[in-house]
């Protein structure tokens, strides 16, 4: 590979939420674009890949929820539109043989997992098997895993974002977790760094993928969002060192190497 010629060991491509079927197809196609053109090595998933909403304990809170077959047509629908969407991403991920694949489970896609703890006989709707993440090829990091076992690349952490909140929460992260970390949820983009007596170390918020209008997002009340389409790449070099590229898509247009991408 030409890059290693260049001291670059393996380049990533990290995505943040993405809640299909809510997802911004300009924003995708973009992603999908890159891929294609960047071909990583590794490809990782921050989670929230999935809206979920079938299984959503947020559209009982004011009424009562029905019986299980009134909701099982629902999210079966869900898991069917989740798993179209992967595909989507998969298909250029295959057209650049990119094999190392993580998924990190969001709160989003955990909702799959309390379902089955409420339904203990239908362990196939979690959401580890409903999204076919063994057959993919993904690594699985669940999404209730302590710091010291999140998926760690060189010396920058992932996980899906929900640990730590605030209006400075990359800021928030950095002090609590005192390690390089990527994240989702929050599904703005935001960093924070710091220099320790052993170096460097900063926490990065890389946005959503997710459609950001107020119809695909009614549950804000029309309120005014930071968020912002995005995604990462991350180069690799020797000892764990390596740099950032966040990737930012404006109005479904990006640009990457002095090329214009429309999605």
């Amino acid at each position: 590979m030409a890059r290693k010629s260049k001291g670059v060991v393996k380049r990533a491509v990290v995505t943040p939420d993405k809640h299909f079927p809510l997802a911004d197809m300009s924003a995708i196609s973009c992603l999908k674009q890159t891929i294609e053109i960047v071909k990583p090595d590794i490809y990782i998933d921050l989670g929230d890949v999935g809206e979920w909403h079938g299984a959503s304990h947020w559209q009982w809170k004011r009424k009562k929820r029905p019986p299980l077959e009134y909701q099982i047509p629902f999210i079966d629908q869900d898991i069917a539109e989740v798993n179209v969407g992967m595909d989507w991403i998969d298909e250029s991920l295959d057209k650049v043989n990119c094999k190392e694949k993580y998924m990190i489970e969001g709160n989003h896609d955990a909702w799959m997992n309390h379902f089955v703890n409420e339904h203990s006989y239908m362990k196939g709707y979690r959401f580890k098997e409903c999204v076919k993440l063994k057959e993919r090829g993904y690594q699985y990091y669940p999404s209730n895993l302590p710091p010291k076992k999140w998926l760690q690349i060189g010396k920058l952490h992932f996980y899906h974002g929900h640990h730590f909140a605030g209006i400075h929460h990359a800021q928030n992260h950095l002090r609590r977790i005192g390690a390089n970390v990527m994240y989702g949820h929050h599904h703005d983009l935001m960093q924070a760094s710091v220099t320790h007596m052993d170096g460097p170390k900063s926490a990065w918020s890389i946005g959503c993928l997710k459609d950001m209008s107020s119809d695909a997002n009614d549950w804000l009340g029309g309120q005014i969002i930071d968020w912002s389409h995005a995604f990462a790449i991350v180069d690799f070099f020797a000892k764990g060192h390596f740099t950032v590229h966040v990737i930012q898509i404006i109005d479904g247009e990006t640009s990457l190497w002095g090329e214009l991408i429309k999605g």
